[in-house]
């Protein structure tokens, strides 16, 4: 447990106050636009494909839990039959990502979720949230959950409230930045310093 007051990060880290948030059953879909947009399932992502989604959508917040994975750790959990990964498609372009993870019986986390920085704003997430529920909710689960950060975009945790789901606990979680140790460029994220 941290006691209260500053705690010192160490150079080329990274520290992110962590929000854990859950609902245990389907809450009625918000309304959300049709905007010509499609979700496309993709069985057995290459994962070469999948990193180039995962950077385009998550780059400029720093993701990068699945890119400092090798081949053999990330193929596991995006082969699995329990694990589904989807592409948003707006005009024939990939626009967002959606990882829905059925590992744990009775159960799924939302493990990824975004869209690329071109289509933030204007309904796309409603709608690519509202076609998470659908899918995560026509399985049998008793429970769907999900977690974001402080380094994701200020709108994540709002949108997920507002989504139906509710947090229940907080973390703080250190660990080394990506644009150090070469994951990310170095101009990634200006809205976290470097240091």
């Amino acid at each position: 447990m941290l006691e209260d007051g500053f705690h010192a990060v160490p150079e080329g880290y990274l520290a992110m106050v962590v929000t854990h948030l859950e609902m245990h059953e389907r809450p009625a879909p918000r309304p959300a636009p049709e905007l010509g947009l499609a979700l496309r399932s993709v069985q057995a992502p290459d994962l070469a494909w999948y990193r180039a989604l995962f950077r385009k959508v998550g780059q400029d917040y720093l993701w990068f839990g699945r890119l400092e994975m090798d081949d053999a750790a990330l193929g596991a959990i995006l082969h699995d039959p329990a694990v589904q990964v989807h592409a948003l498609m707006a005009g024939g372009e990939e626009a967002g990502l959606l990882e829905l993870d059925f590992r744990t019986g009775g159960q799924c986390e939302l493990a990824y979720f975004g869209l690329a920085p071109a289509h933030v704003g204007g309904g796309a997430g409603r709608w690519l949230m509202n076609r998470a529920l659908e899918l995560a909710w026509s399985e049998n689960i008793a429970r769907l959950h999900v977690h974001t950060c402080t380094l994701d975009s200020p709108q994540a945790l709002p949108f997920y409230i507002r989504s139906g789901f509710t947090a229940y606990r907080r973390e703080v979680e250190i660990a080394p930045d990506p644009r150090k140790t070469g994951l990310l460029p170095k101009g990634t994220g200006p809205q976290t310093p470097l240091i």
